[in-house]
Parts: structure tokens; C-alpha cells; sequence
């Protein structure tokens, strides 16, 4: 994990600069955690801390509540787009599983290439016809 992805995922933020920075009401990230929306993390004393990618995702939610979309509907998209992401990550394993195979059937074949006698020489077997005289008798 590097640096940038702990800072992302750390919980930072207070209930109301979380929802200043996305652009809510702090009621109203209380409401997408009951629904399961969001999960921020919680402190030894049980306060909520967001982090940047918490606020991430609530301004998706606020993006597709702005579009019409119901709660339920929010909740499904963003199981689809996780299970996309994911995917996208699988894909991107895949491919590269694919290109290593690739490279090490190319490279066997380049061994067994190498590896052809080259002392013999294919001869190509031609039919000639072959005239036969008929044999004097010798006296």
C-alpha cells in the first residue's frame, strides 16, 4: 500500500467538515450510513472519521441522488461499479498472465529453433526416370 492509499482510505475527517467538503448536511451522511452507503471509520470513543475517499463516495452519492436515483438505486450502482472495478482488476491480471505465457511459448519455440541440427541437410527425392538398355549378349 503506498503512502497515497493509507492517506486516502485514513479516516481524518470530522462529521461536519465531511460533509462541508461534500457539500451536505451532516444529517444527511448520518442517513447514507444507516442505510449502508458509507462506513466510516470510528474512534476508541465510537466518533465517526472520514476519510478522503469517504468523501469520495459521498459526492457519488450526492452526483446520482441529483440524477433522480432512489438510495436503493444508489446502493446497487455502486455495488455494480465495485464488482466493475473489481473485474476491471481481474482483466488487468489476466492480460498480464496472458502476455507472460506469450513470451514464454515464444521463447521456447526460440530454443527449439536454436536447437535443430544443423548438419543435416534435407535432401528432396526427385524421381528421375531411368532408362534401361536391353543387355547384349556377350560372345
Amino acid at each position: 500500500m503506498s503512502t497515497n492509499d493509507s492517506f486516502d482510505t485514513r479516516g481524518v475527517y470530522v462529521i461536519s467538515v465531511a460533509a462541508e467538503l461534500a457539500g451536505m448536511h451532516p444529517q444527511t451522511l448520518r442517513v447514507y450510513e444507516r442505510k449502508g452507503l458509507i462506513d466510516p471509520a470510528r474512534t476508541p470513543g465510537k466518533n465517526r472519521r472520514y476519510s478522503e475517499r469517504d468523501v469520495q463516495l459521498l459526492r457519488r452519492i450526492q452526483e446520482l441522488t441529483n440524477a433522480g436515483v432512489g438510495l436503493a438505486g444508489v446502493q446497487r450502482i455502486l455495488e455494480l461499479e465495485a464488482q466493475m472495478d473489481a473485474m476491471r482488476n481481474a482483466l488487468r491480471t489476466l492480460h498480464a498472465q496472458v502476455e507472460a505465457a506469450q513470451e514464454e511459448v515464444r521463447a521456447a519455440e526460440a530454443r527449439v529453433h536454436r536447437e535443430y541440427r544443423r548438419d543435416l541437410v534435407p535432401l528432396r527425392q526427385a524421381v528421375v526416370p531411368v532408362r534401361v538398355r536391353p543387355r547384349r549378349p556377350t560372345e
